[in-house]
């Protein structure tokens, strides 16, 4: 099927959802199911007719082979396995024969609660687990209603397993024999759908589909793309976010074998210089070579410590109210000997990705093929469509594997795109791949924002919080997108304030604001977003609370628990249960540290073992225990915890963060903006799973946030100190 032609051809639906069945021209079933999410309806006068192509969810081969379209892109969060086990287990498929792809861009692989094709906010089972069990109990009744037409009985008298129909009178049919014939079944309006009793897959620990290829290193990424012809591009962006190039001498880069051009390109602010050559380290040394004359008169050049000084002087007067509760004065209310009040900095951070970024664009002026691991096709198609002056109908964007992605793949401006998009837009006819080298990276913007917070808690005379002031400084991360009306909601950006504004700690005469200021520094969203600081800001206040009332930790957070945080009481619960043991019965020197969090409808709690080893704290253990509703593969939900503790210790225990001077990016590479080491990293992690059968909810970003605090209360506990900004720089 020549789908970059079908996508032009398509014909045009309104909003409904329906499954379309056909057969295909190599034989057996395909079924697609469209969903058409709600920000298609957010702005009703608009035509939300969309273009839906022939691309299927599932492929039943006649051999048997079951070749299953995974609708969003993996960066390691394992919905690559995840979803295939949700649509082969409704479907009684033999797991042995299923085949995962992942997605084109394409309408009809669209989120069905965000109305784009993408990944982020820990949606990603969430969002289409009822969609991918639809579509395997749709699949599985079409195929016995095949089988049962043939054996002329009724289908309520046959049965599946590991896909097989098997009839009342001994019959037998494998689901590739009856795919064809399926394939000319009227699609069942609606189909009953499994008990949590009756999953032979789902809520089983399974190995992920992907796991040996990413072990043994035969899986390929976006970087590892090499096609016939193929040209590879650098770009020499400006020092200084949004300044231009004055001038350029390319005679030295020129004169580099292998270069094949050198020209000027738009940047979503700013212009650049991309080199392209025949291979990259061709044009890597000509971009070195290059001499540019920037004009950088146009832009601010941001400086950190200035920034943190203006952000500690807003931080001082209420901003745009977040959340109000009892009375917004009640602070004052409170003497000055029960009050605290406490000041907390958090810097820009890089995401940097293990896999550089990169996206490939071959224009052939009446349509284009872009092979990109992409958090956000559907606006990053869009985005080069623009560019190449296309529809996005006429974009073929094949979907790679990503090599992590933490949030730098999801970019409302599609930067790293429109890039290459120009790139390809000069060189007709020639693929073309665009690197971003590490230095690119870490110099080029999209950082998780700096925020200040400033705290005054009132404390009444049972040593629980009577009143709490609020005031978070840090830049919206969706003004000016096409995302700010769904999340800024009365000049507040829910982004830089959850965690907080939505604690599900029940605190009286609760004052939330926000201030956000606007340097010129790109911000991006990044893994699990506002909660990396404001989780540490509530969780080592509780805790120093806790300690001010001397009461346990753990006790304490369960007395100050609204009634309706089940899912994060359920986690503290298991969490206190599972680590009892080893917290009875720690080494001289060790502390335990507590935290818990709820975030993406995920509670999580966590205890550390901790200790100072020259000068660093030494995670020896965590126990975490987290409510994330059913638990498709626990396995996933393990390898999920034990990597986003990791991640949220980067931010703890980083040798850096990144910086500005006169508008420079200090940082370049990971000698300046040094990861943790592995001996950082807790020694063992035990991850232990409220039972539940409620709808799945996130598990990608919950783990990071409760890391932190954990190990910060944990050294509150040895030194005596409060630790009020990350990372650490001294103990």
């Amino acid at each position: 099927m020549n789908t970059a032609a079908a996508c032009r051809d398509a014909r045009r639906i309104g909003r409904r959802t329906f499954l379309s069945v056909s057969a295909t021209v190599t034989g057996g079933l395909v079924v697609s199911l469209y969903l058409d999410g709600p920000l298609a309806a957010q702005n009703p006068g608009q035509n939300t007719a969309v273009a839906y192509p022939p691309d299927a969810f599932v492929h039943i081969k006649p051999d048997g082979a079951i070749v299953i379209q995974v609708n969003r892109i993996d960066i390691g969060q394992g919905v690559h396995t995840a979803l295939p086990l949700l649509l082969a287990d409704e479907m009684d498929a033999d797991w042995s024969r299923v085949v995962a792809e992942l997605a084109p861009a394409a309408d009809i692989y669209r989120d069905p609660l965000y109305g784009i094709q993408m990944v982020g906010g820990s949606g990603s089972i969430a969002h289409s687990f009822q969609q991918y069990r639809e579509l395997g109990a749709k699949t599985r009744a079409m195929l016995v209603a095949a089988a049962a037409e043939r054996w002329k009985v009724d289908p309520g008298q046959c049965k599946t397993e590991n896909s097989v129909v098997r009839g009342p009178k001994g019959q037998s049919a494998a689901y590739g024999e009856l795919a064809d014939a399926a394939a000319r079944v009227p699609v069942p309006a609606s189909v009953a759908l499994k008990r949590s009793s009756e999953f032979r897959l789902v809520g089983k620990p399974v190995r992920r589909l992907d796991g040996r290829a990413k072990c043994d290193g035969s899986q390929k990424f976006g970087l590892d793309l090499d096609l016939p012809g193929m040209k590879v591009a650098v770009v020499a962006h400006p020092p200084v976010f949004g300044a231009r190039v004055r001038s350029m001498d390319a005679s030295a880069a020129r004169s580099i074998d292998g270069v094949r051009e050198v020209f000027e390109i738009p940047l979503a602010r700013g212009t650049a210089i991309a080199v392209v050559a025949d291979k990259f380290w061709s044009a890597k040394q000509a971009r070195d070579r290059l001499k540019i004359d920037w004009d950088v008169s146009a832009v601010e050049g941001a400086d950190s410590s200035q920034l943190f000084a203006t952000y500690k002087e807003l931080a001082r007067t209420p901003g745009k109210v977040a959340v109000l509760r009892g009375d917004p004065k009640g602070i004052d209310a409170v003497a000055e000997s029960h009050r605290i009040v406490a000041e907390y900095e958090f810097p820009y951070l890089a995401h940097t990705p293990m896999e550089p970024l990169n996206t490939t664009v071959r224009f052939d002026n009446d349509r284009a093929e872009v092979w990109a691991g992409s958090q956000f096709q559907t606006v990053d198609r869009m985005a080069i469509a623009e560019v190449l002056g296309l529809e996005p109908e006429q974009v073929l964007f094949h979907t790679e594997m990503g090599g992590g992605g933490f949030g730098r793949r999801a970019t409302a401006d599609s930067h790293v795109q429109r890039e290459a998009a120009a790139i390809a837009k000069r060189l007709v006819g020639t693929p073309v791949k665009l690197v971003w080298t590490r230095e690119d990276d870490v110099r080029g913007g999209y950082y998780r924002p700096m925020h200040v917070h400033r705290i005054e808690v009132g404390i009444g005379r049972d040593g629980m919080p009577a009143a709490w002031r609020h005031v978070i400084v840090g830049q919206s991360i969706t003004a000016g997108t096409p995302f700010a009306s769904m999340v800024i909601k009365n000049g507040v950006d829910s982004t830089a304030t959850e965690g907080v504004a939505d604690t599900h700690y029940d605190i009286p005469n609760f004052h939330v604001s926000a201030h956000h200021p606007t340097p010129n520094v790109p911000v991006l969203w990044f893994r699990s977003v506002g909660h990396t600081h404001s989780a540490f800001v509530m969780e080592t206040l509780i805790d120093e609370l806790a300690a001010r009332a001397m009461a346990d930790p753990i006790a304490y957070r369960r007395t100050l628990l609204r009634p309706d945080a089940t899912k994060l009481r359920a986690a503290l619960d298991l969490m206190a249960e599972k680590s009892a043991a080893w917290r009875r019965s720690l080494p001289k020197g060790h502390a335990v540290g507590i935290a818990c969090h709820e975030s993406f409808e995920t509670g999580v709690a966590c205890a550390v073992d901790v200790s100072i080893e020259k000068q660093r704290p030494r995670i020896h253990r965590a126990t975490v225990a987290v409510d994330c509703g059913l638990a498709v593969n626990p396995l996933t939900i393990e390898s999920q915890f034990q990597g986003g503790l990791t991640f949220g210790v980067s931010q703890l225990m980083a040798k850096g963060a990144i910086t500005l001077k006169n508008g420079v990016v200090e940082q370049t590479n990971f000698d300046t903006y040094a990861p943790p080491y592995i001996i950082d990293a807790p020694a063992a992690v035990d991850v232990h799973i409220v039972p539940s059968t409620e709808k799945p909810s996130g598990c990608g970003e919950p783990p990071v946030p409760v890391i932190a605090p954990a190990v910060v209360n944990a050294l509150a506990r040895l030194t005596g100190k409060r630790y009020r900004s990350l990372p650490l720089v001294t103990i």
